[in-house]
């Protein structure tokens, strides 16, 4: 918007310039030849003078005409009649002397050039004749760029065009520079939008630009007042839902059949972790805002080690490899990654024999953020099965635990992929996508 700004000003601009100067240039030539020719007409004057007092003495107009023409711009010629010759730089006759000696009037022409005034010299008495007049000529060339006052004079008016051209950019960039900066800001904050730690800017700038700012931050305002109106409203459910699970739970209990009070049981404890699930998702944008962004390489293989006595209790070889060197952010939350990996090693750990090996390795990724692998010796994953679909599990469960690590890594900008690891188990291949 500013460059554009600019880019029409200058335009503009330049054009209102071109349409003042160039005629202001043609009057400036208009008045130095009109100059030239004020001036050329005392020489005239005064060669009329020398060519009446010689007579038929032509050494001391020769001597003249020589020396006016050696320090003039301008050419003088006298140009007799008859059989006599011509003095000057431009001898010879066309139309418009042989009107002047006819007429005995002096006259001014445009010719190619420049301009020329023309005079009839009377020599007075007899002779004073037409055929006798001689006619005084003097050339005067138009100014042309190098002609010094008009030289001075156009570069006045090329310096005066471009001042005022660069103070117009200059007032362009400064109205420019009032809108973008402003709106620059807005853009930032909407990015920012859901971190706590990024206030809202300060309405500024022209009024419409004030005005935008204002309705965004009341649209803010009213997003964050639903959102937390919605969370209130499941965390209320959740709350609601506890009483009768715990009613439910204590009749199970009370029930004399073992296996129908397991199943039941079971049953229970997968609905308790959807409410679980459904609560905690509803709080994920009161957890990470918007945009997520956790250094993830201590925190995965920090979680990992969590899980290291649990399997040294099961006798499982149990594997962690992280990269050394600097922390590479994903885009998620740290509570996702923690559930992450917890998904991914509880699911090792509930579907697989104690005492089978599983290993855990973080990567960097080719176009940023990590890799997270995790293989195990277990029986590997079931045929023809979508595991990362909820509410389906091949192993008697609830379904959600790989749904769950497959959207944290579609919402990082990743992929999750399971399949079969090197030593005949599952592996699942999650990547994690960096920051935006």
């Amino acid at each position: 918007m500013r460059r554009s700004l600019i880019l029409t000003v200058a335009a503009a601009v330049s054009m209102v310039l071109l349409a003042m100067l160039v005629p202001m240039a043609i009057l400036l030539r208009d008045y130095a030849l009109e100059d030239r020719l004020a001036s050329a007409a005392l020489e005239v004057q005064a060669t009329e003078s020398v060519v009446s007092g010689a007579g038929d003495d032509d050494g001391d107009v020769a001597v003249y005409v020589a020396r006016i023409n050696a320090g003039s711009e301008t050419l003088t010629t006298v140009l007799y009649p008859g059989n006599r010759s011509d003095i000057g730089p431009q001898p010879g006759e066309d139309e418009r002397v042989l009107q002047a000696r006819e007429t005995g009037q002096a006259r001014v022409d445009d010719v190619d050039g420049g301009a020329q005034i023309l005079v009839p010299v009377s020599l007075g008495g007899s002779s004073g004749t037409p055929a006798t007049t001689p006619v005084v000529r003097v050339f005067v060339p138009e100014p042309g760029l190098t002609s010094g006052p008009t030289t001075l004079a156009y570069l006045v008016l090329a310096g005066l065009g471009l001042v005022l051209l660069l103070g117009a950019l200059l007032i362009a960039d400064r109205v420019g520079r009032s809108f973008v900066q402003p709106i620059g800001r807005l853009a930032t904050w909407t990015q920012d939008l859901g971190d706590r730690r990024t206030p809202a800017p300060e309405p500024s700038g022209p009024r419409e630009v004030r005005e935008l700012g204002e309705v965004l931050q009341r649209l803010v305002g009213r997003i964050e007042l639903l959102l937390a109106r919605e969370r209130e409203a499941v965390s209320d459910l959740s709350h609601r839902l506890r009483t009768p699970i715990t009613a439910l739970r204590l009749r199970i209990e009370g029930l004399p059949d073992p296996d129908e009070r397991a199943r039941l049981s079971d049953d229970l404890d997968r609905l308790q972790v959807m409410v679980d699930h459904v609560v905690g998702e509803a709080r994920r944008s009161e957890r990470e805002g918007v945009v997520a962004g956790t250094p993830a390489v201590g925190l995965l293989a920090g979680r990992a080690a969590f899980w290291a006595p649990l399997a040294e209790d099961q006798g499982r070889p149990f594997a962690v490899s992280a990269p050394d060197g600097p922390e590479v952010p994903v885009h998620a939350s740290e509570p996702d990654l923690v559930a992450l990996v917890d998904v991914l090693l509880d699911n090792v750990f509930t579907h697989t024999p104690e005492g089978s090996a599983v290993a855990m390795s973080v990567a960097p990724r080719e176009d940023g953020g990590l890799v997270l692998t995790v293989d195990d010796a277990g029986p590997g994953f079931p045929p023809d099965l979508d595991v990362v679909r909820r509410g389906e599990s091949g192993a008697d469960s609830t379904g959600l635990g790989l749904a769950i690590a497959h959207r944290t890594a579609t919402e990082s900008g990743g992929v999750l992929v399971v399949g079969p690891s090197p030593s005949g188990g599952g592996r699942v291949t999650v990547e994690l996508g960096p920051p935006a």
